[in-house]
């Protein structure tokens, strides 16, 4: 095989703690240097401009189907491992087609509106709890606990069951971001994935027995022309669903009420204008993304940006570079809630656009919404520390400790 030119950058460059904490200046130099990148210290390709990553994300020459069926690890390891290789993050045409065309079904615009109420009275539960104790961890308070409870509502998940999902689906996310996790740590999100599963199991056939109006039931009952999900496809997407909506939601809100106290002029904006609510929430999204990456593999040969990608190469796409590329947003590292033209890759691109996409903006302009009606002094608590979440793919908080006026 022809190795490509090597390149003295590397996006591990990402794990030095500077760059962890603030990575755009370094994806601005990758983008001005070398836009698609041959990783000669990671030997994957590195793609940072918006238009390559769109390129990238549509690109049948690269595969999404990356995933391990489980066969070669560990005795133990692959009922779980496999439940991946199942899910529509890592599935092509024509298995993630069909699955697509069944889960959305019963994940429609529709019922995404319907919650809106039920999402509001969730949030000012949560801010009435806060006003009470008159101090509030934005992460803890906030963005872990709402998501959780409004996929639960959605899967007819017990109350009492939700802290323990909450658990379950970061560890979920941990294994989408493996790197760095030593074998005990490995192998305990892995316990703790084939436990979710063993729940969500023992909950499908509750519900196949006695239907509820609820997601876990619709999908669970869900057919095309005689077509249904198989056990298998059902747990697997449960686990995508659930987890991949929380983590994603809970960042949003950290990424974005941090952006908001950090740019004063923009929240007083949000406070005095709620109709600025919508574009809002798409230009949080935009500026400090919640997931920064994804990974393809070649399966053909393909060009990009004017660089030949052989198949057998990984590529990863950065999300995160994608959304402050001053090709397609002006002035890309400016807060402005007032952006027209900000249609972020927050969510991926092409088939494989999130299909919770829009609960989690509901999510967003919702508690945005109410954080501004309701607490419109809302500042950084100066004796708190604001503590980022260590991961490569996904950008989020672990504190974000808040006071108000």
């Amino acid at each position: 095989m022809t190795v490509p030119d090597a390149s003295p950058l590397t996006i591990e460059t990402l794990r030095e703690p500077v760059v962890r904490h603030d990575p755009y200046p370094f994806y601005r130099t990758l983008r001005e240097r070398a836009p698609v990148l041959w990783d000669s210290v990671r030997w994957q390709w590195v793609l940072t401009r918006h238009q390559d990553v769109m390129t990238a994300l549509r690109s049948p020459a690269l595969s999404a189907a990356r995933m391990s069926s489980g066969d070669e690890l560990p005795p133990g390891v692959p009922t779980a491992m496999a439940l991946f290789a199942r899910q529509l993050l890592f599935l092509d045409p024509p298995d993630h087609t069909r699955l697509r065309r069944l889960i959305s079904k019963a994940f429609t615009p529709r019922m995404v509106e319907g919650l809106r109420p039920a999402i509001t009275s969730l949030v000012d539960d949560l801010l009435d709890r806060a006003l009470e104790r008159g101090r509030m961890d934005v992460v803890d308070d906030l963005a872990l606990t709402l998501p959780v409870d409004v996929i639960a509502e959605m899967l007819g998940v017990p109350r009492q069951d939700r802290g323990q999902l909450r658990a379950w689906s970061g560890s979920f996310g941990r294994l989408l971001d493996d790197e760095g996790m030593d074998e005990a740590a490995f192998f305990g999100a892995m316990t703790d994935l084939g436990e979710f599963v063993e729940y969500l199991s023992d909950l499908v056939e509750i519900r196949r027995r006695a239907p509820r109006e609820d997601l876990i039931s619709q999908l669970a009952t869900v057919e095309e022309h005689g077509d249904q999900l198989s056990r298998e496809e059902l747990l697997a997407n449960l686990v995508l669903v659930l987890a991949a909506g929380h983590l994603t939601t809970t960042h949003l809100l950290g990424n974005g009420v941090l952006a908001l106290l950090r740019h004063p002029e923009q929240w007083r904006l949000l406070c005095g204008d709620p109709s600025v609510v919508p574009s809002a929430v798409q230009e949080l999204l935009r500026y400090d993304s919640p997931v920064q990456r994804t990974d393809r593999l070649a399966v053909a040969d393909v060009e990009i940006g004017g660089r030949q990608i052989r198949a057998g190469q990984s590529v990863v796409v950065m999300l995160g570079a994608a959304n402050r590329d001053p090709e397609a947003f002006p002035d890309p590292d400016r807060l402005d809630l007032r952006r027209d033209d900000s249609h972020p890759l927050a969510f991926g691109h092409g088939i494989h656009t999130c299909l919770g996409m829009a609960l989690a903006r509901a999510e967003g302009e919702i508690a945005f919404g109410r954080l501004a009606a309701r607490l419109p002094g809302l500042r950084l608590d100066e004796d708190g520390i604001v503590e980022r979440d260590q991961s490569l793919v996904f950008r989020g908080l672990r504190h974000l400790p808040v006071r108000w006026d």
